[in-house]
């Protein structure tokens, strides 16, 4: 089985995850083994090596010392499940490649349990780059279900959608959601809803264990918009409607409310997994999203999140 190599740099993160989780956060090395996914052995190096290599002194000096403080942070204000944060870069307000590989990392971890799992995804540019970071993987165990539709307006393999590109990558049974993204009306969507091969997805979608699932804004360059799967003018109708962002296709206001009828009455999308017996996580980052991010981790549309450091301080902020 191929492995992600290990580089100094991989080795001195995990280390500094590893002190930090003991120094500051106070785990023992039982609770560090679990989280981090190792042995209580490799917990022990791990805490070890972050003394040797100097992260630890009165604080953790290393640069993801900062984002694991701020994770923390974000899981008690908003009562979250799971929350990764990685560094932002401060020469772009807009790459993906660090937020992409921390999401790729923990696709990777679940689909090496060998305990079969349903793993739901969604859709977006943030979790495709993060599908395309996976490496190949034999995980004939597990179930990788799409909770949203797989085709475009003109018919065409809607490009964001990563349920083909997970399968090109990890060796388990995939169920593609073969419908459009938004139907043409709530009437097709019912419909198509009630096809056996259709409703047997959406059963299967609402049984998944752990989501993943991009985060879109509504604003002038809405993904919905720009990829076209509504018109500017029902992008402009849900905007005044209170509209600030979408999950699957479902738009939401600035409360976390789904918005009544609409696009949200022709969304093909599966309805979102419970989030009190299942993880859902949203990948998500920058300032367009920040408000979308808010209303729906208040909400509790997600209880998972992966984000980078400045968008974490967004949300930590009183604004």
């Amino acid at each position: 089985m191929a492995t992600r190599p290990e580089t100094s740099g991989n080795r001195l993160d995990d280390a500094a995850r590893a002190g930090w989780l003991y120094y500051v956060a106070g785990n023992n090395q039982e609770q560090i083994a679990r989280k981090l996914g190792v042995s209580r052995q490799t917990a022990q190096r791990l805490v070890s090596l972050s003394v040797s290599e100097g992260l630890i002194k009165v604080r953790l000096d290393h640069p993801i010392g900062r984002c694991m403080e701020l994770a923390d942070k974000l899981r008690q204000r908003y009562a979250l499940d799971l929350v990764e944060v990685v560094p932002s870069d401060p020469g772009s307000h807009s790459t993906l490649l660090g937020l992409a590989q921390a999401a790729a990392a923990e696709i990777e971890r679940r689909l090496r349990d060998e305990r079969p799992i349903i793993m739901g995804l969604g859709t977006g540019r943030t979790l495709k780059a993060a599908i395309e970071q996976l490496i190949p993987l034999e995980a004939p165990q597990h179930k990788i279900v799409s909770l949203t539709g797989n085709i475009a307006p003109d018919g065409s393999a809607a490009f964001y959608n990563v349920i083909f590109a997970i399968a090109d990558a990890v060796k388990a049974r995939s169920f593609p959601m073969p419908l459009p993204v938004i139907a043409s009306s709530a009437s097709e969507r019912e419909m198509l809803h009630r096809q056996p091969m259709i409703r047997d997805t959406l059963a299967l979608a609402g049984q998944a264990d752990v989501t993943f699932l991009g985060l879109g804004d509504l604003g002038p360059e809405a993904p919905l918009y720009l990829d076209g799967f509504i018109s500017e003018g029902e992008l402009k109708a849900l905007q005044k409607a209170g509209a600030i962002g979408e999950v699957l296709g479902w738009a939401f206001d600035a409360s976390g409310r789904l918005i009544e009828g609409l696009t949200n009455e022709r969304v093909a999308s599966a309805p979102l997994p419970s989030r009190e017996a299942s993880l859902v996580v949203a990948l998500a980052m920058g300032n367009r999203k920040l408000p979308g991010i808010r209303a729906a981790l208040n909400r509790r549309l997600v209880n998972g999140l992966f984000t980078d450091e400045a968008t974490a301080e967004g949300l930590l902020s009183n604004s």
